[in-house]
């Protein structure tokens, strides 16, 4: 079994009580769990909402097998780690091999196999090589989604459809507010994944008195967490520091007012509502 270092995708685990059995320990049957929890958070590393995804290649990804080697126990409040690696892929599975971790001391090792398959009759179906590819690009270190930035016209089929699933669908934004005459003139990014959905998007207004403007930020539900906000943000404030702006204002939804802050944003004054959402400006000098 590989040591921590060798595992690309991570996950944070905290024993909780409810996972404590009679002997104090963790009781077997979660380090299942902890497995499974590790290959949701493996789909998310690969930039893949799991089922959009599953639709665009037209199959389903089933469990046939899955064993545990125990080699220590976990007790209550560890802090553990599970590492996750897809080790190869057949003509229909697809092995992946878990380790559970507390610190560098590996508590169990996990193998699961998972075969591609009909989701109508369940009957095995060869690995998409798309998908096949998108193991093969991850494991071998690639990154996982493709930047682009340009005008409305350009990107417009890719972001409006997060946009809308994100603000109208998800946090009730009426249609009317969220889609604007400004999306015309403000340079927009996207982050698609490789199979060409979009994963995150943004938007930056035309200069005002030396400061740019950035809106419209948005990141698929499923994905959240994984940096692609991050990485749609950056791209964002190096386009205004690129066209000279001497800084960026942006309102933020005061529950995503840290992501903004570890980005050097400064919030200024005080809570508002925008769309019926709290927000708060915040600022950041490009000089």
């Amino acid at each position: 079994m590989n040591p921590p270092r060798d595992y690309r995708c991570h996950l944070r685990l905290r024993v909780r009580w409810s996972e404590i059995d009679a002997q104090n320990i963790v009781f077997n049957a979660h380090y299942l769990t902890y497995a499974d929890c590790a290959i949701t958070e493996y789909w998310r590393a690969l930039a893949l909402p799991y089922g959009p995804t599953m639709r665009a290649l037209g199959g389903e990804v089933y469990l046939k097998k899955a064993s545990v080697e125990y080699r220590a126990s976990a007790q209550l409040d560890d802090v553990l780690d599970a590492g996750i690696r897809c080790a190869r892929v057949g003509t229909s599975s697809m092995v992946f091999d878990c380790g559970i971790f507390r610190a560098d001391a590996l508590l169990a090792s996990i193998e699961l196999v998972y075969v591609f398959a009909d989701p109508a009759t369940q009957t095995k179906r060869p690995v998409p090589p798309a998908l096949r590819a998108l193991f093969e690009h991850y494991e071998a270190g690639g990154e996982m989604v493709e930047l682009r930035v340009g005008s409305w016209a350009e990107l417009r089929e890719a972001a409006a459809p997060l946009r809308t699933a994100v603000f109208v669908q998800e946090q009730g934004v009426p249609p009317e507010i969220e889609m604007d005459a400004l999306d015309a003139q403000a340079v927009h990014a996207v982050a698609t994944n490789r199979l060409g959905h979009a994963v995150a998007t943004g938007r930056l207004l035309p200069t005002e008195a030396g400061e740019a403007h950035i809106g419209r930020m948005a990141v698929e539900r499923a994905l959240r967490g994984q940096r692609w906000g991050r990485l749609l943000l950056d791209a964002l404030v190096r386009a205004a520091r690129e066209r000279g702006d001497a800084s960026v204002l942006l309102h933020a939804q005061c529950h995503a007012r840290g992501f903004y802050e570890r980005a050097g944003f400064v919030p200024e004054g005080g809570v508002f509502e925008e769309a019926g959402i709290a927000h708060v400006a915040m600022r950041k000098a490009l000089r």
